[in-house]
């Protein structure tokens, strides 16, 4: 493990302008987001996790993709911003719709999420924003405590070397089964 870091208190994240915007007319009513998630490997196969600055617990690098933004430019917005690497996203891991939130300050929101498997070429990880309270890399199997399960689930599908796509069905899909599926990627 090789954390990088400055202890912090727990703080909110920021919202961006758009969402501050909408929430102003809708309240704290449930907001439908997209987002997406990061599994940065490094040359040695470690993974790049962030301890939020939020809950405290070590995560995936996230985030909300903005109005008009690509999702890719998403991830290497983020990964840029959060932890000042520079990657290239290399394949759509997993397709997927987080369950329900309701952050700290009383919004509800639910997030489709889109999970990037991502090649490290440069820069040098380190607590770039207020989101983190630090950032460090990982060897699969010794990851530290705290990961959401569907987060180690991302995180396995990153690491397979299969092409595909995995996306969540629902139950009475045509291939038989509610446990998820994979299309072509």
């Amino acid at each position: 493990m090789s954390p990088v870091g400055t202890p912090h208190s727990v703080v909110p994240m920021p919202i961006p302008d758009f969402v501050r915007d909408l929430r102003s007319h809708i309240g704290t009513r449930p907001l439908w987001m997209s987002g997406i998630n990061a599994v940065i490997l490094d040359d040695d196969g470690r993974v790049l996790l962030t301890r939020r600055a939020d809950s405290g617990r070590w995560a995936l690098l996230g985030g909300i993709v903005e109005p008009g933004e690509e999702p890719a430019d998403t991830v290497v917005r983020e990964a840029w911003e959060e932890a000042g690497v520079h990657v290239v996203p290399e394949r759509l891991v997993s397709v997927s719709v987080d369950p329900p939130i309701v952050h700290a300050n009383g919004d509800h929101a639910q997030y489709l999420a889109l999970t990037f498997r991502c090649r490290l070429t440069g820069g040098e990880a380190r607590v770039n924003d207020d989101e983190s309270l630090e950032v460090g890399w990982f060897p699969p199997e010794h990851l530290p405590a705290g990961l959401r399960p569907f987060e180690l689930e991302r995180l396995e599908q990153a690491l397979t070397d299969e092409e595909r796509t995995w996306f969540a069905l629902s139950a009475g899909d045509v291939t038989g089964g509610a446990d998820g599926g994979s299309a072509e990627g």
